[in-house]
């Protein structure tokens, strides 16, 4: 962290440096150019900076990134330092950005929102919205209306504005938009993604962005024909309104129908990274035409990425443009955050307006979204948890707000960062306390509406993960575009044509979630899965039979063994004498094994003597730790340890360790157990021990030494 910080600093210094050194010629492209490489430098370090900090704090990331803009923004820190880069520097003499930032930066936003909205786009799952399309449609359309009629009575009532004015026309739009990834982020956490509530709420959310971005469409559309001078008319706004629905419905309509083969032939053109790269070319075109069509390039980056969701590339896209999206979209997010001039909020009113805006957003969202529900069997518990849950304003706000700032509307700003900060901060309290309320969402249970599932389990961790990977290696061989959605959950899904399979793997489990006809092949998918493992097996048994005897090699006269750098220095950390049992009383392998573990807790060393002898045991079954030459060496990944722990001991006679291959009979015995989930250093210290032991001398000095101090000086001599 402390690093972190420091190069922060050192990159501050330089862009003041930097910055400070600009004159003359200052608006030359290469000084344009170099500013442009700082600034993002600088962002990206912000950026990651505000993560961490809310992250830690437990409040959404999002707040961090834009909460680092306004910091470092031209309103803040280049208020208070003079040279600071992001000053508004001068296109020309007397002309100035008119967003607080470079052209250069805004122009990187712009490609950061279309980014951003062809990947919610990807994410919408068409077969959810059309299952629940007529209350998430009355959910939608409910909190659009109330949230439009709400913004824009603000700045009527408090501003003192027209209904016409553009001002009036954005403030109402801005409120429409609800974040359907901080709802859907909230409702994950919760597992209330599958609940009644929780698919009416994303299925709402869907119809709300739309129709909100339409809004934003008919909006700009209005706001260009007061500044051309064209007359403000009822039938100018059916005019648009027809143009907008009928671009987007059309471009969906085509969009969909055409996607999957476009999907195909992209297939042609390269491995999946090229593909998506392309997806997103074409993302970037159909933005720029809706541009040109008067309308938004984020409707136009919407709508491909909707098209591409009901192909099988869609979840591939999502992953291979990961990196895209965590390059660009805190850049987008920050930019945001820097174009807020805080000054504005210290004038009188501003505050107190955004405040009510505010307040105005949330109830617009709880009484519009919550209301329709109770028509279609939901309990006011129900409907309350479905209106709080459309309450966060996130990207879309910020989209918005941005376009409004770029056509001169940057007092809108401010009060849209206000209100995402505010909206984001109360909807999760908001919504968990809904949650918390012991009573039905609905009166009709959900039992049946979830899709079926197979659950398989196994032995151990480390089978699960082997098992998993041929899972998805078959799947893609099947021809399935395979994504992992959630690491930490070990949560994955794959995708053909109509095909979906969500796959959970778990510790010791994988389950799959699927339509019934799917059922079947994933049965045939487990099954060749498992098979392989057999052929694999059979395969390993004569070279794991033969790698039992590399550990202490078979030569008449052997060579002396090259010197190890480090190999004594560890043997001597982990030996210790008083874990050395000279003559050891018990007979046979699992005695001598009890035995050493005895002493090892005797020592403190072992806190579950019954796990660590179980984990040992059963490490000895699945393959026999006899090395031959005398020497065993039982060993176990176990959590009965905290660090690497080392016993050693000598019998008086020879014991098999195996009774079914040669040259097992051991008298030295060497047992080794490390952590399971922390790191040390395990196969080096076992790889050590058989190294020093590879001379028949050093087996013989130890087999003759007297007491545990001579065991011990023999095994670290060199």
């Amino acid at each position: 962290m402390k690093k972190g910080l420091l190069l922060v600093a050192g990159a501050l210094c330089a862009s003041t440096l930097f910055a400070a050194g600009a004159g003359g010629d200052s608006a030359s492209l290469t000084h344009r150019m170099m500013t442009l490489a700082i600034q993002l430098g600088i962002i990206l370090f912000a950026a990651r900076m505000g993560n961490i900090l809310f992250t830690w704090l437990r409040l959404p990331s999002v707040l961090g990134e834009l909460c680092a803009g306004i910091v470092i923004g031209p309103y803040a820190m280049g208020a208070l330092w003079p040279g600071w880069v992001f000053q508004v520097f001068e296109m020309a003499p007397g002309v100035a950005s008119p967003v607080g930032v470079s052209p250069e930066l805004y122009g990187l936003c712009s490609v950061a929102s279309i980014v951003l909205l062809f990947l919610v786009g990807a994410e919408t799952d068409l077969r959810m919205f059309m299952r629940y399309s007529a209350v998430g449609s009355l959910v939608g359309v409910g909190g659009v209306v109330f949230s439009y009629l709400a913004g824009a009575t603000v700045g009527v009532w408090l501003l003192g504005l027209s209904w016409s004015d553009p001002t009036t026309i954005l403030l109402g739009v801005m409120c429409t938009a609800t974040s359907v990834s901080i709802t859907a982020r909230i409702l994950s956490d919760k597992r209330k993604l599958d609940s009644q509530e929780g698919v009416t709420i994303l299925a709402g959310a869907v119809i709300d962005d739309v129709l909100g971005i339409i809004l934003l469409a008919i909006g700009m559309g209005l706001i260009n024909a007061q500044q051309s001078g064209e007359t403000f008319s009822w039938a100018g706004i059916l005019g648009i309104t027809a143009k907008c629905f009928g671009i987007w419905l059309g471009a969906t309509v085509v969009g969909i129908l055409v996607s999957r083969r476009v999907a195909w032939l992209l297939r042609f053109c390269g491995s999946h990274g090229e593909v998506a790269i392309l997806t997103l070319g074409v993302a970037l075109l159909v933005g720029g035409l809706f541009e040109q069509a008067s309308l938004a390039m984020i409707i136009g980056a919407y709508v491909t990425g909707l098209s591409f969701s009901r192909t099988d590339m869609g979840v591939m896209i999502q992953e291979k443009l990961h990196g895209v999206y965590q390059f660009l979209v805190p850049v987008f997010f920050v930019v945001m955050g820097m174009m807020v001039n805080v000054a504005e909020f210290a004038k009188e009113g501003v505050l107190f307006a955004g405040l009510i805006y505010t307040a105005v957003a949330v109830l617009a969202k709880v009484v519009g979204c919550g209301l329709p529900t109770l028509l279609f069997g939901f309990t006011p518990v129900g409907a309350l948890r479905v209106g709080l849950g459309m309450v966060p304003r996130g990207e879309v706000a910020l989209i918005i707000a941005g376009i409004a700032a770029a056509h001169g509307h940057v007092e809108i700003l401010g009060v849209a960062v206000l209100m995402t900060m505010l909206t984001t901060l109360v909807s999760p309290t908001l919504l968990l306390a809904a949650f918390r309320i012991k009573a039905p969402g609905h009166k009709k249970s959900a039992d049946g509406e979830g899709l079926p599932a197979a659950t398989y389990t196994f032995p151990n961790h480390a089978i699960t993960n082997a098992v998993m990977g041929n899972i998805l290696r078959n799947l893609s061989k099947e021809g399935f575009f395979t994504h992992q959605i959630n690491p930490a959950q070990g949560l994955y899904q794959a995708r053909r044509d109509d095909t979906t399979l969500n796959i959970v793997c778990g510790d010791r489990t994988i389950s799959f979630t699927a339509a019934h006809e799917a059922l079947p092949f994933v049965r045939i998918v487990m099954a060749e899965s498992l098979a392989e493992f057999e052929s694999v097996l059979d395969a390993l048994r004569k070279p794991i039979a033969e790698s039992a005897h590399i550990g202490i090699a078979a030569t008449a006269t052997p060579k002396p063994p090259a010197k190890t750098p480090g190999r004594l220095d560890i043997l001597a950390r982990h030996v210790r004498e008083d874990a050395i049992v000279h003559r050891l009383q018990a007979t046979d392998r699992d005695a001598i094994i009890h035995e050493l573990i005895l002493r090892l807790r005797a020592l403190g060393a072992i806190t579950d003597l019954e796990a660590a002898e179980r984990e040992v045991l059963q490490r000895e079954r699945v393959m026999s730790t006899g090395v031959g030459f005398g020497v065993a060496c039982p060993h176990a990944r176990t959590n009965a340890v905290n660090t690497l722990a080392c016993a050693i001991g000598v019998t008086q006679r020879p014991v098999d360790f195996s009774d079914d291959e040669e040259g097992r009979a051991c008298r030295i015995i060497i047992l080794t157990l490390t952590p399971d989930t922390v790191n040390s250093p395990y196969m080096t210290f076992i790889t050590a021990v058989l190294t020093a032991l590879r001379a028949p001398a050093k087996r013989e000095a130890l087999l003759q030494a007297p007491d545990a101090a001579a065991i011990r000086k023999a095994l670290l001599s060199p």
